[in-house]
């Protein structure tokens, strides 16, 4: 069957593509990534081996192996476009079709479908992967009406190809970027979304629809600690703030040597741009085994010393967020007392959301 594609253009998108003289109204056609918006990353695709990579090409042999591997899982990218639809399909291959014995594959390599309702993002369906290559319907029976839809990207694996389908009689409109600036996370497995059920669930993706903001995740599960390539990287970022999640990958003496070095990289090129640093939440087990919660507490007092040094110091715009029951009193927010649940992470999204609008630098 053969389609004639037409471009228009209009001054709010980038594209239509309307497929014409589509006889069967049940035919889908795909669309790769000329065609929706990729957001969550600020690299161009020229600089990266995949468009759904965290790092770019470059940085291959400026990180350590695990740092890259990881950087290669799609977390926080997501993908935005509009369609007048009646139903919705997507087929996506993944780098290593990889799996958790405590995560849902889900979470790990599947794909969240979202639609603006009213102003707000609201849960469609979840794309359920089933082997390296998949294909799925995530809705369908819709009214031929425009639709604002966001796709939310595997946690902790990696995508290759991604492709939109459409009825053949529909159109799908790639998304423009917002003009406020992103938040960016560097941090640890909970930062990469370890671990949610489905990656709409990770509290970076969460706090991206509560704020309608674009956020940028640097979440390195086992290796976040504040090291420098990252940091310069990050640095390049024009963002509305900087959060810094890494204690759980880091002990005391790294602590002192990176803290105060990781401001002084950020400073050189946003004087005034806030710095957040989240301390420790405590694991579940420490209320019965105190070395693990003796040291929890000893890491998060020399965090809390080394923000007050930078104060002392001059630096100013840098907070230090307290996670003490950021995941509720009821101790149900994790699923191995460490990682998060769904539950922990809507909590612990909420938590720093009322941080930022308390620090008051939620201003566009």
């Amino acid at each position: 069957m053969l389609y004639t594609l037409i471009l228009f253009t209009f001054w709010n998108y980038s594209s239509i593509l309307i497929p014409t003289n589509a006889s069967d109204e049940t035919y889908i056609v795909y669309y790769d990534k000329e065609h929706f918006l990729i957001e969550g990353t600020v690299i161009p695709d020229s600089l990266k081996e995949s468009s759904y990579d965290r790092l770019p090409l470059s940085y291959k042999d400026k990180v350590r192996q695990p740092v890259w591997n990881l950087s290669k899982n799609s977390a926080g990218i997501t993908v935005s476009f509009h369609s007048n639809s009646s139903e919705i399909h997507l087929k996506w291959t993944l780098l290593n079709d990889f799996y958790m014995n405590h995560m849902a594959s889900t979470g790990i390599k599947g794909v969240d479908l979202y639609v603006r309702q009213e102003g707000n993002w609201r849960y469609v369906n979840t794309g359920r992967p089933s082997s390296s290559t998949n294909e799925v319907r995530l809705v369908q029976n819709l009214s031929l009406d425009w639709r604002e839809y966001k796709l939310f990207l595997p946690l902790y694996d990696g995508v290759t190809n991604l492709e939109i389908g459409i009825d053949a009689n529909s159109s799908i409109k790639k998304a423009i970027p917002s003009d406020k600036k992103p938040i960016v996370f560097y941090g640890t497995s909970i930062t990469q979304g370890g671990c949610a059920s489905r990656p709409g669930m990770a509290h970076t993706n969460i706090i991206s629809r509560k704020l309608d903001r674009e956020v940028i995740n640097f979440g390195f599960s086992g290796n976040g600690r504040m090291e420098e390539p990252i940091l310069e990287l990050i640095s390049d970022i024009d963002a509305q703030f900087f959060v810094i999640e890494c204690l759980q990958n880091m002990d005391t003496s790294s602590v002192k040597k990176r803290a105060l070095e990781a401001v002084k990289t950020i400073r050189k090129k946003h004087p005034n741009t806030p710095i957040l640093f989240g301390d420790n939440m405590l694991y579940e087990i420490g209320f019965m085994d105190k070395t693990i919660e003796a040291e929890l507490i000893r890491e998060n007092a020399i965090l809390l010393e080394e923000c007050q040094k930078m104060e002392e110091k001059g630096f100013q715009n840098v907070y230090y967020i307290s996670n003490a029951n950021a995941l509720g009193e009821d101790h149900e927010g994790t699923v191995d007392g460490v990682h998060l649940t769904d539950l922990g992470f809507l909590r612990y999204a909420n938590h720093l959301i009322s941080n930022f609008k308390s620090f008051g630098i939620l201003e566009d």
